[in-house]
């Protein structure tokens, strides 16, 4: 039985077993495709990145792997170019290292791109073995960074790969001496060099700017800026953690015991960092904090227990959290007020993700299932059934866009994806004006109501600004079904990044797999044989 039918049904449901015998996983391997189709045509593996193999596995302790993706945009070039050099030229032959897997400057398929050199930065050593960048010392090499990478932790270390190389190990690796980092977020819009965010088991969080980073050669962090140091603030877990948009520099960290807190890098915190005891734990509350020096700057108490996600809608202006108790909650960050929320049929609710336009929002969890949540009607506008487990992470799919005719049809249609326990992608599309949206039942000795289209109850309440909504009949809800439903690994997945050219999926032991979309599936192939035929 399912985890979604022990639901249903009143029970308990139990995730599978993640350690299974060498046979069985074996087998699965071997079972593994290295494409699966869709409607607009076949998405193909790229190739793969993971930790060095030499990293054993017991060492990975109890921290699941999440995947952050990083863009540094180019550094401003100090020196001008020499004149008449050939813009046209090395783009082109950038493009083409780019698609034959050539990395962000660095190591190459071909050798298209040469290496910049890199001169690490004189530190010094602050608490948990971090380095700290010394004062009025600047790295002086003249690698900038340029590129895309991803960014993922495993046990107590941080890797860093080079999306666009065929290298399967990480160019950087990053080491925590008495705690293992859980969650990370970037900024590429970031002001004053420090976009990185790492928190840890401990509750201590850092930032950092990546670029060092990547010019360093050692194994700690360069340059970093502590906060929450011992605990100072709260000695809970970190859970998730997030840059706020527009914010110029604020960010939000989630806690294990349902608070979070709202930071300004840069601020020294010397003021009171205080906070006052909640009172009620199973009830929001927000408290700033009572000095103009502290940081944190504000408190947030979202509910009694976990928070296992945080998550902004592009706008700026909306915030979702997930809650152990199996609530997703959306305040309007802007105005400090909550808007609306809902329970999931079964279990905590894990992951949750917006929309492009800020109209909707995902979630999943230990249900099995995929919500949609609808900002304009704050409630529950459809569900999805298909995996087999937990679902770990959702998101919308930004560069996907429908096929369309003659580009007039005015039906606006969502891509998102899911990936959950069970190992497997699940693509959905969605849209509310395809939707079938539920009828009321017969009453017990009264005449249909079908041939009338009258609604679900479901559908005719409006629900009041601030309600927390226990979770609807399932009957209730329209259905949605997936798309798409693909293995992708042998081990339980925890992280789903789209991006313009290629789908990410990462396995909970550091494992992450390219998917080349349809489309550039195409043109990369006709590129390499164009460039790898004899002259």
């Amino acid at each position: 039985m399912t985890t979604t039918a022990a639901a249903m049904n009143g029970g308990i449901g139990i995730p599978p077993s993640s350690s299974s015998s060498s046979t069985t996983t074996m087998t699965t391997a071997q079972q593994l495709k290295t494409y699966f189709k869709t409607p607009e045509g076949r998405y193909k593996l790229r190739f793969e990145k993971s930790h060095p193999s030499s990293l054993l596995h017991y060492t990975h302790g109890k921290s699941v792997s999440q995947v952050t993706l990083a863009h540094l945009k180019e550094k401003p070039a100090s020196v001008s170019p020499a004149p008449g050099s050939s813009f046209s030229a090395s783009g082109g032959m950038r493009y083409a290292a780019k698609l034959l897997g050539a990395g962000n400057g660095g190591r190459t398929a071909l050798g298209i791109v040469g290496v910049n050199g890199a001169t690490k930065a004189i530190t010094g050593t602050s608490r948990n073995g971090f380095n700290s960048l010394s004062s009025g010392s600047v790295p002086t090499s003249n690698y900038d960074g340029k590129g895309t990478y991803l960014i993922f932790n495993v046990g107590d270390t941080i890797y860093i790969s080079d999306l666009n190389s065929h290298d399967k190990d990480p160019i950087k690796s990053i080491h925590f001496g008495n705690s293992n980092p859980v969650c990370h977020a970037f900024d590429p819009d970031a002001k004053d060099g420090h976009d990185l965010l790492i928190g840890l088991n401990s509750g201590d969080v850092y930032s950092v700017s990546l670029r060092p980073q990547l010019q360093d050669v050692g194994k700690k962090l360069v340059g970093a800026q502590h906060y929450n140091k011992d605990g100072s603030v709260n000695s809970s877990r970190c859970t998730s953690i997030a840059w706020i948009p527009g914010a110029d520099g604020a960010f939000i960290v989630a806690h294990a015991d349902g608070n979070m807190f709202v930071y300004e890098k840069g601020r020294d915190g010397t003021g009171d960092s205080s906070f006052p005891m909640v009172k009620d734990a199973s009830q929001f509350c927000l408290t700033h904090a009572k000095s103009s020096k502290s940081n944190p700057v504000a408190r947030w108490h979202i509910c009694q227990g976990t928070i296992n996600a945080v998550s902004f809608s592009p706008n700026g202006r909306y915030m979702a959290t997930a809650g152990r108790d199996g609530y997703l909650r959306i305040f309007d960050y802007v105005k400090e007020q909550f808007i609306c929320g809902g329970k999931s049929y079964y279990g905590a609710i894990l992951c949750c993700a917006w929309s492009m336009d800020s109209k909707y929002v995902l979630s999943g969890g230990e249900d099995d299932l995929v919500q949609v949540w609808s900002m304009e009607d704050r409630k529950m506008v459809a569900w999805g059934e298909g995996h087999g487990s937990y679902v770990s992470a959702v998101a919308f799919d930004p560069y996907w866009s429908p096929p369309s005719s003659d580009g007039a049809e005015e039906t606006i249609m969502y891509r998102f994806g899911s990936v959950g326990q069970d190992t497997q992608l699940l693509l959905w599309d969605f849209s509310m004006d395809e939707i079938v949206v539920p009828l009321r039942r017969c009453p017990p000795g009264g005449s249909p109501t079908y041939s009338t289209g009258s609604q679900s109850s479901h559908w005719d309440n409006v629900i009041p600004l601030g309600t927390l909504q226990p979770s609807p009949k399932v009957r209730d809800v329209p259905k949605l079904s997936p798309l798409v439903a693909h293995r992708v690994y042998s081990e339980p997945l925890s992280g789903l990044i789209f991006t313009e050219d290629s789908v990410l999926t990462a396995c909970r032991e550091g494992h992450i797999k390219v998917w080349m979309r349809p489309e550039f599936s195409e043109n990369q192939s006709v590129l390499e044989e164009k460039v790898l035929l004899p002259s």
